[in-house]
């Protein structure tokens, strides 16, 4: 087994899909929000998932407002930061979640490849995925309410920052040469679709972008945002590279393991400060 398979061959102009379709493929298929899909196919996955950080600024926009609100109506910091985590589990129906407890359980098994995907496929959630669900979402909350208690603004863009870079994690998983690990669901869909320099070019616009967005909170601040998104990505690209050894290949449960683990990165690095 291999971490590569052959490059996909160029798609044809008549055969790409449209910015419309993709962003229509990203909301429809990685939150809950009203985005009627249009095509599934190999081009729209491809547009799709490059439009995945959009879904991600969506959601994060929408998870920092009632965290912003519950602080002017003098609430405190663990409510925003409760309620902020609360908010993408449910944009998302909790799939992202349930990736992440079916990814530590499939790892966790130490079982052949095979074995450790009908696992993650089982309905119910093992030692190792209660465990991951406990421990990520307590650093979550913790580290967000750092952010809110600081400022509504720091904890803002932290939500937000979060959000975009889990997705973006997910488009870089979606790049050429990363294969599925079924011949069926999401990580077949989308796996290999997006060119390596569409994802690399994302992942420095969202690091630049990131940036500029905490520049007005100090230099200090830019430059704990960029870390924070390039510290998620590292993070990622590791998870990736083991799921990809231990499953053969990416399923729709790695793709959400991606996603929370880059988020939870975010948060951390930006507590720091």
């Amino acid at each position: 087994m291999t971490d590569s398979i052959d490059d996909p061959a160029p798609v044809p102009p008549a055969e790409r899909a449209s910015l419309l379709d993709g962003i229509r493929f990203a909301f429809g298929t990685l939150t809950v929000l009203p985005a009627r899909i249009t095509r599934w196919d190999r081009p729209a996955a491809r547009t799709g998932m490059a439009c995945a950080p959009l879904a991600g600024l969506a959601v994060g926009l929408l998870a920092a407002l009632p965290g912003t609100l519950l602080l002017l109506l003098d609430g405190g910091p663990l409510l925003a930061a409760a309620v902020t985590v609360a908010v993408p589990a449910a944009l998302t129906r909790g799939l992202h979640l349930d990736g992440l407890a079916d990814t530590a359980d499939g790892l966790g098994s130490a079982k052949p490849a095979e074995t450790a995907l009908r696992i993650m496929k089982q309905s119910d959630i093992g030692p190792f995925g209660v465990v991951a669900l406990v421990m990520l979402l307590l650093v979550q909350v913790a580290a967000l309410s750092d952010a809110y208690a600081d400022s509504w603004v720091r904890g803002g863009l932290a939500a937000v920052t979060a959000a975009v870079t889990a997705r973006l994690a997910m488009t870089l998983a979606s790049r050429e040469g990363v294969p599925p690990a079924r011949p069926e669901g999401l990580g077949a869909a989308v796996a290999g679709v997006v060119p390596r320099a569409t994802a690399g070019a994302l992942a420095a616009l969202t690091t630049v972008a990131a940036a500029a967005a905490a520049l007005p909170l100090g230099l200090p601040a830019a430059a704990r945002a960029a870390a924070a998104v390039l510290a998620a990505l590292f993070v990622a690209n590791l998870l990736l590279r083991r799921c990809v050894r231990r499953f053969e290949g990416v399923t729709g449960d790695v793709f959400g393991a991606l996603a929370e683990v880059s988020a939870t990165t975010v948060l951390l690095v930006l507590a720091l400060g």
